[in-house]
């Protein structure tokens, strides 16, 4: 067998049939229920207190800030109130002693400082005007106040739209005194010892925001169904019927909201569809990843999808090819062999050989390369995997993997996308009255809107073909329904999308 063909055997383990496609859609919507009913299942269906999305008629300047990591972001978000806004923002880094300071006042403190700073800087007649009003001692009005939304990506237990109690701490930070503390309070108790303008509104999950960003930029009518992260990792928020979700009942601590739109925007937390395996497909590079992963059984389908996994999958189907000395895989008997008259040689140090060491955007090259006998592919090879001389067999046989790993992400995704359109009953008309004959074009109102951010559904090679493909697949939404999907990317779910959910939960100061 030559190389071609066992490149393409590798591949085929990688197929996600159209019948598998409808088995992980109905499993979905299964888990999906169960998460709505109950807590602690696969799939967490987390509620975020949020009841409704934007229209894009909204207006005002309301702030954002971001702790996502090693930088903090202040932003200031001018909504026009026409789909349209202006963005103004600072970062700094946050010093490492402040991620394992003693107390969260030290951490909390300096984050207030970078808010005072920010609207000194950008916002000074507000924030003078505001100091002149309490000096004189005048009652300070609610809309004298900036409204604030607090994206805080560590794990917290959101019991309200402003209110979350910290799980525990994850990308270096080690601050004990602040686990189970509501992180909100903690920011607006530093907040109001400097005295600032400013009102913490809501706690603000990215995936949530980027509902928020897309339903408020979005072109026409409807509002936004879904909004799905597939980059590093993958997640998605929709909007729920509220009725459906009768695990509020159960939840002790849950907070007030407003029932009166009948809805609330869900957290899926959907990296962990499946984590039994039900019905994901299961290749021996997935297996072995996972059992050498920091947190083995657990966000399966996460593993499967996101750029975080796809380089390493690549990685261990070439390592497999490699040292099970069956394929040619890189071995040239002379430089005969090779079209460009040399021995392809792996180095020693080759990322081929360390966890992790192939990344995604690997796979974005070799998938999308269409230069003449592979050029771009081998130089990638030679310059990011130190495998020199590569011949364009070789180079091909990669293409196809890489190709085969991409297109199954894609066609997970788009179960995760199916599943929310069908549990939520978005396709219910018939396809035949969404389509206006004379222009052959969808009905404003029957376009299920979704919103979409990540560095896969944006950069790599045919993912959305990939998943409009198998979107077509779904029994229920077909080649007529999947023309009623509208896919648009969602910008900075952090920023805008948590300024928006700040003013949803103030109350919108519409025109």
């Amino acid at each position: 067998m030559g190389l071609i063909e066992d490149a393409r055997k590798v591949a085929a383990e990688f197929e996600y049939s159209s019948e598998e496609v409808n088995k992980g859609v109905k499993e979905f919507i299964r888990q999906m229920d169960e998460g709505l009913q109950e807590t602690g299942k696969s799939m967490s269906q987390i509620p975020t207190y949020v009841t409704a999305v934007p229209n894009g008629t909204e207006k005002g300047v309301y702030l954002a800030v971001d702790l996502g990591g090693t930088n903090f972001r202040v932003c200031s978000i001018k909504l026009n109130g026409d789909t349209t806004f202006s963005l103004t923002q600072s970062k700094v880094a946050i010093p490492r002693e402040l991620m394992v300071a003693k107390t969260s006042g030290e951490l909390f403190s300096f984050l207030a400082k970078q808010i005072e700073s920010f609207l000194k800087l950008h916002h000074n007649n507000h924030f003078e005007g505001y100091h002149e009003k309490r000096n004189a001692g005048e009652d300070i009005m609610d809309e004298h106040l900036f409204k604030l939304g607090f994206t805080f990506s560590f794990p917290v237990n959101q019991i309200g739209i402003n209110k979350g109690h910290l799980i525990r701490w994850t990308k270096g930070f080690d601050i004990a005194d602040a686990i189970g503390k509501d992180v909100c309070a903690l920011l607006q108790a530093e907040i109001d010892a400097l005295h600032l303008p400013v009102k913490v509104a809501a706690l603000v999950n990215d995936t949530v925001g980027t509902l928020m960003a897309r339903s408020y930029t979005s072109p026409g009518k409807t509002g936004t169904l879904l909004g799905a992260i597939f980059g590093t990792g993958t997640n998605g928020a929709y909007v729920e019927k509220l009725d459906k979700v009768t695990k509020l009942e159960k939840m002790k601590e849950g907070g007030d909201f407003d029932s009166t739109t009948g809805n609330m925007i869900i957290n899926t937390e959907w990296g962990s569809f499946d984590n039994e395996l039900s019905v994901l497909p299961n290749t021996p590079y997935d297996d072995a990843l996972d059992k050498e992963s920091n947190n083995p059984g657990i966000q399966m389908f996460e593993k499967r999808v996101s750029g975080m996994f796809l380089g390493e999958i690549l990685r261990r189907a070439i390592l497999a090819m490699i040292n099970g000395g069956k394929t040619e895989l890189f071995r040239d008997e002379s430089s005969k062999t090779n079209d460009i008259h040399s021995t392809c040689t792996i180095a020693n140090e080759s990322p081929l050989y360390k966890q992790w060491g192939v990344d995604t955007s690997f796979l974005s090259i070799a998938h999308g390369d269409q230069s003449q006998g592979y050029r771009i592919t081998r130089q990638a090879l030679s310059k990011d995997l130190g495998v020199d001389a590569a011949s364009s067999e070789d180079a091909e046989a990669i293409k196809i993997i890489a190709e085969a790993i991409g297109k199954r992400s894609a066609r997970l995704s788009a179960v995760a996308i199916g599943a929310v359109i069908m549990a939520t009953g978005n396709l219910t008309l018939t396809a035949g009255d969404a389509i206006d004959d004379e222009q052959k074009q969808v009905i404003e109102e029957e376009v299920v809107d979704i919103g979409v951010d990540g560095s896969l559904v944006e950069y790599y090679p045919g993912f959305e073909q990939y998943m409009r493909e198998a979107l077509r697949e779904v029994e229920g939404i077909g080649e007529k329904g999947e023309n009623r999907i509208r896919i648009g990317i969602a910008k900075d779910g952090s920023g805008v999308g948590a300024a928006l959910i700040a003013l949803v939960a103030g109350g919108a100061d519409k025109p």
